[in-house]
């Protein structure tokens, strides 16, 4: 995408990774600004400058913003883009350092319409496969695209993005976490029964924790249960969600054909595709993705902004001890927006071509 943008814009450009074998210090990354500097001086509307994976350089934000600060006291028109794999490392690189001299543009998973314009794809395909591109061209020989997923991109997150750049104390617990989270993505599980299905003598801290660190890179999390008081919905249940289907079916090792022709596995895939459409699509507009339930009436998720408020029903998804909730969380309430998924409401296509932002109504 960055590399789109360079032969889009009419401005000369200088640009590196920090993705090497070779040492990444702050000499390297002082070097690779001097280079775009040298390119600035004689151009009448500036540079640009795009560092890769820029969180593998140590102490990256505060070089950054010494640089920038002595381009800005100088008077140089350099424009920087800074891209990084580990949201949680730039993130924190950003906040510490280089406040009110940033934009954060976030790029998510790859949605339903951009895998279906990319590579033809139907509907059903993308529940199943999910939204990675890099897999696309092996969906035909499903246990390669399993492999690949597995081995390329969640191991390689896993060590790479979390336990390498992040203190984990429990290695092991988190990985057994993602599985969990990926084998019940869309299912409300207590902290409890997760630490007896992970077989752990931890505390529910630290799972609470470690949902935060895959949160962070992008492959699951647990969504809070919608409440009128924050204490409450901070001792909830969570509801485990996926940011890819790709990751359920992958571990799960089940076909295509086999899912799609079992209703109840099916539904579930469902119902996990539109809550990873609506984290995918929140991210950086306010809004905030939540589910609700009380006894056995459920709202599989809630879409909150501020004082607006969309309660949203998948009708594929709905578990055998579950009951529809709608009317009793409306009673409660009151949301601006309700809507049923799927059914004889809005199509699920229809659904995943708009971010969440559009349903609340």
């Amino acid at each position: 995408m960055a590399r789109q943008a360079l032969a889009a814009v009419d401005l000369p450009a200088h640009s590196a990774s920090a993705d090497e074998p070779t040492l990444r210090d702050r000499v390297w990354l002082a070097q690779q600004w001097d280079a775009a500097r040298m390119l600035a001086r004689g151009a009448p509307r500036g540079a640009l400058l795009v560092l890769d994976e820029v969180q593998k350089v140590t102490g990256w934000s505060e070089t950054v913003k010494a640089l920038w600060d002595a381009d800005t006291a100088a008077g140089r028109d350099l424009r920087v883009v800074l891209l990084g794999s580990a949201p949680l490392l730039v993130q924190r690189g950003l906040t510490e350092s280089l406040a009110g001299r940033f934009e954060i543009i976030r790029v998510p998973h790859w949605s339903w319409p951009e895998m279906r314009d990319a590579f033809g794809w139907d509907l059903d395909r993308y529940v199943y496969f999910g939204g990675y591109p890099g897999a696309a061209p092996l969906v035909d020989d499903e246990p390669r695209w399993a492999r690949y997923v597995r081995d390329a991109l969640i191991e390689t997150t896993v060590s790479r993005d979390v336990l390498l750049l992040t203190r984990v104390d429990k290695p092991a617990l988190l990985r057994r976490l993602l599985d969990l989270a990926c084998a019940y993505s869309g299912q409300v599980l207590s902290y409890t029964k997760m630490l007896g299905q992970l077989q752990d003598a931890g505390n529910t801290t630290t799972l609470a924790h470690y949902l935060d660190l895959l949160g962070g890179a992008g492959m699951a999390t647990g969504l809070e249960k919608f409440a009128g008081e924050a204490h409450r919905r901070r001792g909830s249940s969570p509801k485990l969600q996926v940011y890819n289907n790709a990751l359920v079916t992958a571990l799960a090792q089940r076909s295509f054909a086999s899912a799609r022709g079992d209703p109840e596995v099916w539904g579930r895939l469902v119902e996990s595709a539109v809550g990873a459409h609506l984290l995918n699509t929140t991210p950086g507009t306010g809004a905030e993705v939540l589910y609700w339930r009380e006894r056995n009436r459920e709202v599989d998720f809630v879409v909150r902004r501020g004082d607006r408020l969309a309660a949203i029903e998948v009708k594929a998804g709905r578990r055998r001890d579950a009951l529809p909730g709608m009317a009793a969380f409306d009673a409660a309430f009151h949301p601006g927006a309700r809507w049923l998924v799927g059914g004889d409401g809005i199509p699920l296509h229809r659904f995943l071509e708009r971010p969440a932002e559009d349903w609340l109504g």
